[in-house]
């Protein structure tokens, strides 16, 4: 249903729900202030890029999402790939990127595909998850330690040799508000988890360093003053070439915003009960990431780490949301000034335990100990977010996933002769079943062939290969479908192919207990003509009858 949620939560809207939402909004436009102005940093955008994200995205997702709960804004997923669009197309090129993943987004929402993201294999999510905390941790280093050096550069062990070629440039000063910084945000949670952490640690290592002037860089004295004000829409200037050469990176925008918005949705549907729309969300998303980089914002999405803080603090219908946009507004307009002041080597600090907390660590090592190739798909999507980059991670991840699952698909499905009395094990399972094999005699010149499970293209040469392998032609073939669930082109092809080569060698073909829905897709094909309507029979009864009329006529003849 292209529905948003929030239309539904005003029809019985109270003065109680909104005390919650606005209490809870407020807390999340806290929290998610330090974030936005350290996932815009990291991704190599001004600071104020993440506050306008925040508060334009963030509006557009609370007011049209399929999530009661979602909270919207920049993430540190995108942290890997703003930071390369950014390195390769510049700024104007991520805006075009961000502009039309949105549209890619709306399009996935209107065409119903909100669900289908859900088929995008476990091990490919965290696998690239936790590649990404590794290089959002990676590229926090310089400030963490406050180097001496450069810009950072993108190539992930490139990086690592410049950190440890600089390492004698380190400030003990900024080493120490990066370790206080963590060491604030891990006390605060073990006294409360609805304190903000984060935002305490800004305030207290912004206080030190001002009032006693310790020497680290801060917001200011690398990008200046923040704007207090949100800057006026401005359409990117798009042209063929950029819209070409973007166009992968948009489909990476929008598949990673899909993924990650609907992952949090599911997170807070589990929280609170409730139930999203995902196409719904989709389309709000789109939307977003469409007007976001008009006004100069980047990537956005669904947060998980801030909608389960919205939850937790009380939030219970999209009301939270805008009160939390409405939060980050009026401190961008009263204390963005402010803001210049705050420490990079604090940010690090609060990007290091973001990183730590989105590598699903745990889910790691599960996978790990999984059926070994889900630990294949996982690894080989792990090491490839990290030595190049997420879009090729995520396609090569998906790609592997699926050839994986294909070779696992075909050893669930076999194709067995049988020969004279025959008991297979679903008979020893089932001895009441009326189609079952047992005492049942298979006369002389019929084979009989049993295929298991989906017939597709996974096992098609396998079964060319078996009616192939004949040393003595029989009259009659009978091939067993009733365990086939699906069949697809390929399949096809090759059962046609067999019916004709049996038919050059005068075998006739029965085909026993195939389900109704499959015997259409065979007449659509133009195998019931070639078969014969009366050699298409219900039961293995009925097929070994026919057989055996068959068998006795050639041999009167």
């Amino acid at each position: 249903m292209l529905k948003p949620k929030l239309f539904d939560t005003l029809k019985d809207y109270s003065w109680t729900l909104f005390k919650g939402d606005f209490i809870a909004g407020v807390i999340v436009g806290i929290v998610a202030l330090p974030l936005c102005i350290a996932f815009a940093i990291a991704s190599g955008v001004s600071p104020d890029k993440g506050l306008v994200t925040a508060i334009i995205a963030g509006f557009i997702i609370s007011v049209l999402g399929g999530s009661r709960v979602q909270i919207g804004g920049p993430t540190g997923a995108f942290v890997v790939i703003v930071y390369n669009i950014v390195q390769e197309y510049g700024t104007e090129g991520l805006l075009i990127a961000t502009f039309l993943g949105g549209i890619i987004l709306c399009i996935l929402g209107f065409a119903r595909l909100g669900s289908a993201i859900k088929f995008i294999p476990y091990p490919v999510v965290i696998g690239f998850t936790s590649g990404i905390a590794v290089i959002i941790f990676s590229s926090q280093i310089k400030d963490f330690l406050g180097l001496n050096m450069g810009e950072v550069p993108a190539e992930f062990f490139e990086k690592w040799r410049l950190f440890f070629l600089n390492f004698p440039t380190m400030n003990p000063f900024a080493l120490g508000i990066a370790l206080s910084t963590i060491f604030i945000i891990l006390f605060t949670k073990r006294i409360s988890r609805k304190l903000p952490g984060s935002f305490i640690a800004i305030v207290f290592t912004t206080l030190v360093v001002y009032w006693f002037d310790i020497p680290v860089e801060t917001i200011g004295t690398r990008f200046g003053a923040i704007p207090d004000k949100i800057p006026l829409p401005k359409l990117p200037s798009l042209d063929i070439y950029s819209l070409h050469s973007l166009l992968r990176a948009a489909f990476t925008i929008a598949l990673l915003a899909g993924i990650e918005s609907l992952l949090s949705a599911v997170v807070a549907d589990g929280m609170i009960g409730g139930k999203h729309r995902s196409n719904m969300e989709l389309v709000a998303q789109g939307v977003a990431n469409i007007v976001s980089p008009l006004f100069g914002g980047i990537p956005a999405t669904g947060a998980i780490a801030r909608t389960a803080t919205n939850v937790h603090s009380g939030g219970r219908t999209p009301v939270a949301g805008i009160v939390h946009v409405v939060t980050l507004l009026l401190i961008m307009i009263l204390f963005g000034k402010w803001a210049s002041l705050i420490p990079l080597s604090c940010l690090a600090g609060i990007l290091v335990i973001v990183a730590y907390r989105m590598g699903e660590w745990h889910s790691f090592g599960m996978i790990l100990k999984a059926p070994r190739n889900d630990a294949i798909v996982l690894i080989m999507t792990f090491v490839l977010t990290i030595v190049f980059d997420l879009t090729v991670a995520i396609e090569i991840g998906i790609v592997l996933a699926a050839l994986l699952f294909i070779h696992r698909l075909s050893l669930c499905t076999s194709i067995n002769e049988i020969k004279g009395v025959y008991l297979d094990e679903e008979d020893r399972d089932e001895p009441d079943d009326p189609d079952a094999l047992n005492k049942k005699v298979i006369p002389i010149g019929v084979e009989v062939y049993e295929i298991n499970g989906p017939f597709f293209f996974g096992v098609a040469s396998t079964f060319m290969e078996t009616m192939s392998n004949v040393e003595n032609n029989p009259k009659v073939r009978i091939l067993r479908m009733r365990h086939v669930s699906s069949i697809d082109a390929t399949a096809l092809h090759v059962l046609r192919q067999v019916v004709l080569q049996s038919k050059k060698s005068n075998i006739v073909i029965i085909l026993s207990g195939i389900k109704q829905y499959l015997v259409d897709k065979l007449e659509k094909s133009g195998i019931v003509e070639l078969v014969g309507k009366d050699n298409i029979l219900q039961n293995i009864d009925k097929a070994l009858l026919h057989s055996s009329n068959i068998v006795m006529q050639s041999g009167d003849e």
